[in-house]
């Protein structure tokens, strides 16, 4: 027989009021949440104009809803008013304090991922389809506590080796049951946590707010710093420009060449990721670039593999020719591209750098490329339909005007996504060290 040996959990950092409390209680989730009944209903059963009941779809609790769901701050769709609502039973509505988790994902990383209820303002509201609903049996977690354990790394490892699925990953409120939970019996502690970690979501909310304003005001910029379509002056113009002249139009094939990538074959011979490789350099890459600009890369190519693709210097231009074609972004790197890029030479005695990379981004040239991109489900544009975009072209002064005010903008924007960064980052580490890892069990 095994000996019983009184062990303590606790989290590596506790506030100090609560240091000589008594270790953290470990429960199974069956012990403190009961499963409600949940809907199957799909999106076409849903809108976003009427009805009398409100329905969490798993799709939303992935992709938009906060961590403390607050239905006077979250735009939830209505259950169409043609379904009958006569069989959802009272106890399955939802209640502040619920837990509702997606039970479905395509991403290991997502799958089980939870929102709590904290606010309703009298409102009905009811889980929909892929969720489980969750109770508690009684109150032992406060309001707003509950949503923060659910994102802690221990409760979110457990979730994750319950999730069962190939393609498409899913977990049971049964295999949910067997988790376990760990929590503070002071609720006062709970709260203190729960607030602690409510505000800096709070401060990360009115910078993201900042971040998407800066994004708002710059796309406004280059709207009206651009001619619009069939135009051939912005309607916004410096001081020092406004009676220059028009600006002149002309085929992009008349001042920009194009040089297309090309891959070494076969790919997986050449393809590593060891430090002395050559930056190769894919439209992937592009997923975390800000104010389009490529710093880094997932992927490498040997020497070997490089003298067979097309080589790239910093401080080139490369345009995407497929997925998210017409995209343009500037290289802070060397290395090699595929032919999914197209890199620009050529063009500098009529376009200065940094107003080209403004220019190539803005609605003016986006809009020729849809017109023109060819392909099905993934479109493309080939070298001749951009040859044959209109390019509106002022004087180098006038152009270094533009982008250095634009640059200017690009600059608060770089600034405000660092602020972002930092900020989840710090949030991050507090959830790692106010709740006990799973490891953490001192004998």
């Amino acid at each position: 027989m095994s000996k019983n040996i009184n062990k303590e959990l606790l989290p590596e950092l506790r506030f100090p009021e609560f240091e000589n409390l008594e270790s953290w209680n470990n429960e199974p989730l069956e012990d403190i949440y009961e499963f409600k009944v949940t809907n199957s209903l799909s999106r076409d059963k849903l809108n976003y104009d009427a009805g009398t009941v409100k329905n969490i779809h798993y799709g939303d609790i992935h992709t938009k809803f906060s961590t403390l769901f607050d239905i006077e701050k979250e735009f939830v769709p209505y259950i169409n008013t043609t379904e009958p609502l006569g069989k959802i039973k009272k106890d399955c509505y939802c209640i502040e304090g619920d837990m509702v988790f997606a039970d479905a994902s395509e991403d290991l990383d997502d799958v089980g991922k939870s929102i709590e209820v904290v606010n309703l303002n009298n409102e009905k509201l009811v889980a929909g389809l892929h969720t489980l609903l969750a109770r508690q049996k009684e109150a032992k977690l406060v309001i707003g506590f509950g949503g923060y354990l659910f994102k802690s790394n221990r409760l979110r490892e457990q979730i994750k080796k319950e999730a069962q699925g190939a393609k498409v990953l899913g977990i049971s409120a049964g295999r949910m049951s067997k988790i376990e939970v760990a929590y503070p019996s002071n609720k006062k502690e709970q709260q203190k946590i729960a607030d602690c970690l409510s505000s800096l979501d709070d401060l990360i909310t009115a910078h993201t707010q900042k971040y998407q304003a800066l994004q708002t005001y710059k796309k406004g910029l280059m709207q009206n710093l651009f001619p619009a379509e069939g135009e051939i002056v912005p309607a916004l113009r410096f001081p020092e420009f406004e009676d220059a002249g028009d600006w002149e139009i002309r085929l992009f094939s008349e001042s920009i060449r194009l040089y297309r990538g090309s891959s070494p074959r076969p790919i997986k011979e050449y393809l590593t990721k060891k430090e002395n490789g050559v930056n190769w350099i894919k439209i992937g890459d592009t997923s975390s670039t800000t104010n389009f600009t490529i710093r880094s890369v997932s992927e490498k190519i040997t020497p070997k593999g490089a003298e067979k693709s097309r080589k790239v210097k910093k401080g080139e231009l490369i345009l995407a020719n497929s997925m998210s074609y017409g995209a343009t972004y500037l290289l802070e790197l060397d290395g090699c591209i595929y032919d999914g890029w197209f890199v620009l030479r050529e063009y500098e005695d009529a376009f200065n750098r940094e107003f080209l990379l403004q220019l190539l981004n803005s609605t003016y040239m986006q809009e020729q490329y849809k017109k023109l991109a060819a392909g099905g489900i993934v479109q493309n544009i080939s070298s001749e339909i951009v040859y044959s975009t209109l390019l509106p072209k002022p004087s180098i002064k006038e152009q270094q005007r533009i982008a250095s005010f634009l640059s200017s903008v690009d600059d608060l924007i770089m600034a405000q996504t660092h602020k972002l960064e930092e900020l989840k980052a710090h949030k991050k580490g507090l959830m790692q060290q106010l709740f006990p890892a799973m490891d953490e069990v001192v004998e």
